[in-house]
């Protein structure tokens, strides 16, 4: 029964990878037409949800994606990684750079020859982390991907709301803030940061 259930486990878990990272291919492979039908098939849940908070408050609507897909990232993040292990890894990686470097400037070969080897090993456990970080992202990329396309699909055909920066003042959602960054991206990421922070801070994710 163990095994059974170890191997739909693992057949998800295949599954979702793959859905995550077809996901992030064709946005790129299908160009403007698969962006679009993806936020139209978000839009069938997303659209009555924006008509509720209105068209006038769409910066709102990107405070909820935020939130939802920040609440999502870190659950993901949380349990399909070794904290423990990445913790530990980026304890001994520190310890490990300032000895080598000490060796190093006291021209020790004896010791940079011995350490050397010994950071042969700790790129295994380097390379189990960076498996375990691209997993979450495939995972993460089910939920984001799309609401991000909708957005996108969302602004591009209504009518953009302003929204008041600090310094920059009274600006359109669909102006450029820098070279094709369009403030509403800006408004998102920096949202979906804030929140990303507290639900970690809560739910204790993170390394050293």
């Amino acid at each position: 029964m163990v095994i059974v259930e170890e191997k739909v486990k693992k057949t998800v878990e295949k599954f979702l990878i793959a859905v995550g990272i077809s996901l992030m291919i064709g946005i790129v492979a299908f160009g403007e037409e698969g962006r679009d039908a993806i936020g139209s098939i978000m839009g069938v849940v997303m659209d009555p949800l924006s008509a509720m908070v209105g068209e006038s408050n769409f910066h709102i609507m990107l405070f909820i994606m935020a939130a939802i897909t920040a609440l999502y990232a870190s659950l993901i993040q949380k349990y399909t990684i070794d904290w423990e292990l990445m913790r530990n890894t980026q304890a001994r990686m520190k310890v490990f750079q300032k000895e080598f470097r000490e060796a190093q400037l006291s021209q020790n070969t004896y010791m940079v020859k011995k350490m050397e080897e010994e950071r042969a090993d700790m790129m295994s456990d380097q390379l189990e982390m960076s498996k375990q970080q691209f997993k979450p992202m495939a995972y993460i990329s089910i939920i984001s991907l799309p609401l991000f396309m909708w957005a996108y699909h969302y602004i591009s055909s209504h009518d953009a709301p302003s929204l008041t920066f600090p310094f920059w003042g009274d600006v359109m959602l669909t102006d450029m803030m820098i070279g094709p960054l369009q403030y509403w991206i800006f408004w998102y990421f920096i949202t979906s940061l804030a929140i990303s922070q507290v639900v970690r801070k809560a739910l204790d994710i993170g390394g050293v």
